[in-house]
């Protein structure tokens, strides 16, 4: 393959890439990002046609130009005879461009108020989730039905398969912006203030969620893991969220938990099952069920796990999490421990 062959499949990939994947709006499959996407292509069409017009007509004049002879600048004009033939074609083709961009408008005006009255929709028997965004993490709460109890995590949002959601959004210090494009559009979390999103997903599996508005240093670095499951899969998994952390039964793991309630972790984190219980930072209950690490800076492994611990700077710079002085038996059990933790 030549290199612009190479350049041109590189091209193409990207531009595929861009077009499918667990995080773009051009893969919907919630309903209201499909009404977003149902939109996006109504203006695509709509600007696309007149964009080609534009050029059309462009051409056109300029062959036009070519033809009658290229006239200089400094030529005199014409002397003012009155009203020529060519003066009411050219007011007719003056009404007919503004009648096609008005027409144009109006469309999209009217689509654009009857999908945003379609976002706002919320199905019979919502499920309630309510969503907090810290410098930089995500804490995410249900509510349980029925009781006080309430399921507690972090950077992962867990929704089951043709329900709608309404998602509460706060901020817990600067605005930040919550995103999943496969579900829905983008929507404001402002100190002081309560919005709300909804969302109805259609297919089951995995997304990804992002802050979508510059909040500080570690912007980038604040995602959360989306998954789409059955009913059946959601409420096993909300239930499991409910059990306490048992007892570690290995030795190592044992210290470490002894380590994790006496030093600086238990001032920031919860355990439930255990003396920790602070709410600083996110509840690390299941902590080994989730899929990433540091709101998706890092995949969760026991290698990655020890990193963050050790050094979160290097890991997520600009962190609020403290680097822990600990000797490296220190760091190894208290891994294990954490690694219980599902």
């Amino acid at each position: 393959m030549t290199r612009s062959g190479r350049w041109a499949a590189a091209a193409a990939c990207l531009t595929l890439g861009g077009c499918r994947g667990l995080q773009t709006m051009l893969e919907p499959v919630g309903d209201q990002a499909r009404h977003i996407g149902s939109l996006w292509n109504l203006m695509l069409a709509v600007c696309g046609v007149m964009y080609v017009l534009v050029l059309g007509f462009l051409g056109w004049a300029l062959l036009r130009a070519r033809r009658n002879g290229w006239r200089s600048a400094d030529a005199a004009p014409p002397a003012a005879t009155g009203h020529t033939a060519a003066e009411p074609m050219l007011e007719r083709s003056l009404g007919s461009w503004t009648g096609l961009i008005v027409a144009g408008l109006i469309l999209l005006v009217t689509v654009s108020f009857l999908v945003d009255r379609s976002l706002a929709e919320v199905g019979p028997d919502p499920l309630r989730v309510k969503v907090t965004a810290h410098q930089w993490w995500w804490e995410i709460e249900y509510p349980q039905q029925g009781g006080d109890k309430r399921v507690t995590t972090a950077n992962e949002l867990h929704l089951p398969l043709n329900r709608p959601a309404v998602v509460e959004l706060h901020a817990a210090d600067v605005i930040h912006s919550f995103w999943v494009p496969n579900l829905s559009g983008k929507t404001d979390l402002i100190p002081g203030r309560v919005n709300y999103v909804s969302m109805t997903p259609r297919r089951v599996g995995p997304l990804r969620g992002q802050c979508a508005e510059f909040c500080g240093l570690e912007h980038a670095k604040m995602a959360f893991d989306v998954t789409v499951e059955s009913p059946q899969a959601f409420e096993a998994w909300r239930a499991h969220q409910l059990e306490v952390a048992p007892d570690p039964a290995d030795a190592a793991a044992q210290r470490g938990k002894t380590l994790f309630e006496t030093r600086a972790c238990a001032l920031c984190h919860q355990v439930a099952g255990s003396e920790a219980g602070a709410t600083n930072g996110p509840d690390l209950t299941h902590l080994m069920s989730r899929a990433h690490l540091a709101a998706g800076a890092r995949p969760m492994s026991r290698g990655d796990l020890a990193a963050w611990i050790a050094d979160p700077q290097s890991v997520k710079p600009g962190t609020t999490m403290p680097r822990v002085p600990l000797s490296g038996p220190d760091l190894t059990d208290l891994v294990s421990y954490l690694e219980t933790l599902k």
